[in-house]
C-alpha cells in the first residue's frame, strides 16, 4: 500500500500534464480516511493533503490511486470495475482521466 506522502509526490511529478486540467479535484482515500487536493486552477498545479472544496471528488483506495498515477491501471478500468467512484462533475473526472492516460 502506498503512503500519502509518496502519492502526493508522484502527483507533483506529473504536474506538467495535470496543469491542463483547470479545476480542483479531491481524492478521498477510502482505506485511510485521508484526502489529497489537486488544485490546477491557477496555472501552476498545487497538490497537498486536504479536504477542501473541489469540482470533482474521486473516492478510491491508495492502491488504486497509485496504479492510476503510475499507469498500471487506466481510469476507465478503475471506474468500470467499481474501484473508483466519482462525485461532482463527471466532465472534470473525464478530463483528468484523459490527462492521466497521456504519456
Amino acid at each position: 500500500m502506498a503512503d500519502l506522502s509518496s502519492l502526493v509526490e508522484a502527483m507533483r511529478e506529473r504536474s506538467d500534464a495535470l496543469s491542463e486540467l483547470g479545476y480542483k479535484v479531491r481524492f478521498d482515500l477510502t482505506d485511510t480516511g485521508e484526502a489529497i487536493l489537486l488544485d490546477a486552477t491557477g496555472g501552476a498545479v498545487e497538490v497537498g493533503e486536504g479536504s477542501g472544496e473541489a469540482d470533482a471528488v474521486l473516492k478510491l483506495s491508495t492502491d488504486t490511486l497509485d496504479k492510476l498515477i503510475t499507469g498500471r491501471m487506466g481510469p476507465l478500468m478503475a471506474f468500470s470495475t467499481g474501484r473508483l467512484k466519482v462525485q461532482g462533475s463527471q466532465g472534470v473526472a473525464l478530463k483528468l482521466a484523459g490527462l492521466l492516460d497521456k504519456d
